[in-house]
């Protein structure tokens, strides 16, 4: 059980399985029809290739992502369409939602740590209300780095100003929570809301 470290002043989330859960078998059937390719060999490229890492590492820009997948799939609709369907597949994780909600009702400021890009978050932007209220937003495709390089986390820390011990970062992956372990944050493994619930209660972020 967590002991109650003093002196936390920032709530780091995760946001894909955390506060959102997302499905790219979503974007895969709705391109494959504009493709060469079946939803499952979409996949395939998307998830077994280095070009969707290559995006959200912001080593490519959306429209290096998108000529490629034209190239090595023929891919048939124009960019604003493939955007849309690309980036819509995503839904809300609500009792998470409602818990970073009561963390900002009692004054905690809360920042946002993902592996993500440009595409998912102009979706996330325009869908879900919660995201603009971010005080950090830090995000890979924007750094150049990606959990669990701790280059994304040190960015986190040199833009917010907190100090490793006065930040809390909720991760689904524990190999990206070692890594804010080892950095020196207060960091947990997210299982599902009610355990982390529980856990922000220990923490003296909740009343009991």
């Amino acid at each position: 059980m967590p002991t109650q470290p003093a002196n936390l002043r920032l709530v780091v989330f995760d946001l894909g399985k955390v506060l959102v859960d997302f499905d790219y078998h979503i974007a895969a059937r709705q391109l494959s029809p504009h493709t060469r390719f079946s939803p499952d060999r979409l996949i395939e490229l998307m998830l077994r290739t280095p070009l969707l890492l290559d995006y959200e590492r912001g080593a490519i820009t959306s429209t290096e992502f998108y000529d490629a997948l034209v190239l090595q799939t023929g891919l048939r609709c124009p960019f604003p369409e493939f955007a849309s369907r690309f980036g819509d597949i995503f839904s809300p994780i609500e009792p998470m939602i409602e818990l970073l909600e009561h963390l900002r009702a009692l004054g905690l400021p809360t920042a946002v740590l993902s592996n993500t890009n440009e595409l998912a978050i102009q979706d996330i932007r325009a869908k879900f209300h919660f995201f603009a209220g971010f005080k950090h937003h830090i995000l890979s495709y924007e750094h150049r780095a990606m959990k669990p390089d701790p280059a994304l986390y040190h960015a986190l820390e040199s833009t917010s100003g907190f100090i490793p011990s006065q930040i809390v970062f909720l991760d689904d992956r524990p190999e990206n929570v070692e890594v804010a372990r080892k950095l020196g944050w207060h960091a947990f493994v997210h299982h599902d809301p009610a355990a982390t619930r529980r856990t922000f209660t220990e923490l003296g972020l909740l009343p009991d």
